[in-house]
């Protein structure tokens, strides 16, 4: 098992290597038979890699201790899921596991994407393979996870009590996939620089991807939040360490990101902005994964010190400078389209909204970062207590909160203040009724009460606005009450459809729905939005 293991690593580094080579330059000179062999490399590595984590998976499941990795992680006590979840339990099977996701997701674009932005994939999957060509490297050299002791104990030391739970089923996957998802938007960034393919083509591409890999980088987060509370008792579910920091600062960049998105494909403005985003949210991937395996921030989330610390700073160093020198080399050809012309319009609250969130990342990337910088400088660790970063993020998220329900009301050009309260009257008095309720019943603290209200303001702002639209939607002759809600909710009010699986007598209206219902565009002159 150690050689057949060993020996998939190293041919999948091999291919990896010369897919990544043959994609870049097939795609600068245009040589579609050098691609289709890059393109066949990407596949062998990705069997390869898949080959590699099937033997680790046998191991453990037939607790073959010869091997270093599973005498560590598993014993004959060990029940079949935590047996499954040691793959991703230590530091060499995590790798490995971060690899063969990154394996799967380059497939995935390539064979989805094999009639498709037939500039852009080829640069595109090249850089995703010469990401995985690095994370193979650091596997081949220094987490070798199918390292042979030379004999074979009659037990293994089995999982650390503390990761016997079952958020050690599901946060490790969730957070790793969504760390190795933002790697398919740098990768079609980078490429869109490269083919000089600036336009919204790449964004496309790539917005299911952001999507995917914001849900399950917060699902994971959330997960871990919660298992971190149930194990360790720290009164509360997030506790600032460095590596819960690790896990939400990528996530809120992506966040920024997702909303840059928007402006550009609909305005064509933030242009830069938008792919410096995507940049920082896969360099924070990766940090978070330096200082989790690196030691030298202290937290009991991480492996410990490991010699694959400084393999991931120089490739930091790489991306960061890297892309960073690309996209100023191009930025005379990314010019934006329109500018943000008035306070009170949508792109200025997306403009303040990804402000806000990079502005909150900053800080918690400072605070989280502080201790080693310090320990450097002067030789003293000081620690960044939690309360700062509650003192200084608890304003930020509050006003994010905030632009959530502004945003729903405010339309894409200039909307007056006077419409804007208006709008907003009666979702605030809800909103202070609700508030002043939850204080009769006890929730008297600062941030409870004007959390309390916010949260209520944009809830009932979304749900007004909402109603709104679908009566609007009904009086202009879309159909029953069910089918105009549902067209109400779809962007920009069009284009939305839903099947009918219910018998005419279920339907609200008074005559049955067609089988298929689709909404029709309302002219600007009857949208709700004020």
């Amino acid at each position: 098992m150690s050689a057949v293991g060993y020996a998939a690593l190293l041919l999948a580094l091999a291919a990896s290597l010369y897919s990544a080579i043959a994609y870049i330059t097939g795609a600068r000179g245009e040589r579609r038979t050098l691609i289709g062999t890059a393109r066949g490399s990407l596949l062998v590595a990705c069997g390869l890699v898949t080959l590699a984590v099937l033997v680790l998976l046998v191991a453990l499941l037939t607790h073959s201790f010869q091997l270093d990795y599973v005498a560590s992680y598993t014993s004959r006590a060990t029940t079949l899921a935590y047996l499954v979840s040691a793959l991703w339990a230590g530091n060499d099977g995590s790798m490995l596991f971060w690899v063969w996701l990154i394996s799967i997701f380059a497939t995935v674009v390539v064979l989805q994407r094999r009639d498709q932005n037939r500039e852009l994939v080829p640069y595109a999957s090249g850089i995703m393979m010469f990401v995985q060509a690095f994370f193979l490297i650091v596997l081949v050299f220094t987490a070798n996870p199918f390292q042979s002791l030379g004999f074979s104990p009659a037990d293994g030391r089995g999982l650390n009590p503390m990761l016997e739970n079952p958020g050690m089923i599901l946060h490790p996957p969730a957070l790793l996939a969504g760390y190795v998802g933002f790697t398919v938007p740098f990768a079609f960034a980078i490429a869109a620089l490269l083919a000089r393919k600036l336009d919204s083509d790449w964004l496309v591409a790539v917005r299911r991807w952001a999507l995917l890999s914001w849900l399950l980088l917060g699902i994971g987060n959330i997960i871990g939040a919660w298992w971190a509370y149930v194990e360790l008792g720290w009164g509360g579910y997030w506790a600032w360490d460095p590596v819960e920091n690790a896990g939400l600062l990528p996530w809120l960049v992506a966040t920024a990101f997702l909303h840059s998105i928007m402006v550009q494909r609909r305005k064509g403005m933030f242009k830069v902005w938008t792919m410096l985003l995507v940049v920082l949210v896969f360099s924070l991937s990766i940090f978070g994964t330096y200082i989790t395996r690196s030691g030298v921030l202290s937290s009991v989330h991480t492996f410990g010190e490991s010699a694959m610390g400084p393999y991931f700073l120089v490739f930091l160093i790489i991306v960061v400078f890297g892309s960073i020198g690309l996209l100023y080399y191009r930025k005379d050809e990314m010019k934006s389209e329109a500018e943000v012309e008035v306070l009170v319009s949508r792109e200025s609250t997306f403009l303040l909204n990804n402000i806000l969130l990079v502005g909150s990342a900053a800080i918690v990337f400072l605070g989280t970062v502080f201790p080693g910088i310090s320990e450097a400088i002067r030789g003293v660790r000081i620690e960044v207590g939690k309360d700062f970063f509650n003192r200084v993020n608890g304003p930020i998220f509050l006003a994010v909160i905030l632009l959530i329900g502004l945003c729903t009301l405010i339309g894409w050009r200039a909307t007056r203040a006077r419409s804007l309260f208006r709008s907003l009257r009666w979702p605030g008095i809800v909103a202070v009724v609700v508030t002043v309720i939850l204080y009769i019943l006890g929730a008297r603290a600062g941030y409870a009460v004007v959390g309390s209200l916010i949260s209520s303001l944009v809830f009932f702002s979304i749900l007004y606005q909402w109603l709104r639209e679908t009566r609007e939607f009904h009086r202009a002759g879309t159909g029953n009450i069910l089918t105009a809600g549902v067209c109400s909710g779809a962007p920009g009010g069009v284009t939305a459809a839903i099947s009918s699986t219910w018998p005419s007598s279920s339907w609200p209206s008074a005559s049955s729905a067609p089988p298929f219902t689709t909404c029709r565009k309302m002219p600007p002159s009857n949208r709700a939005s004020p």
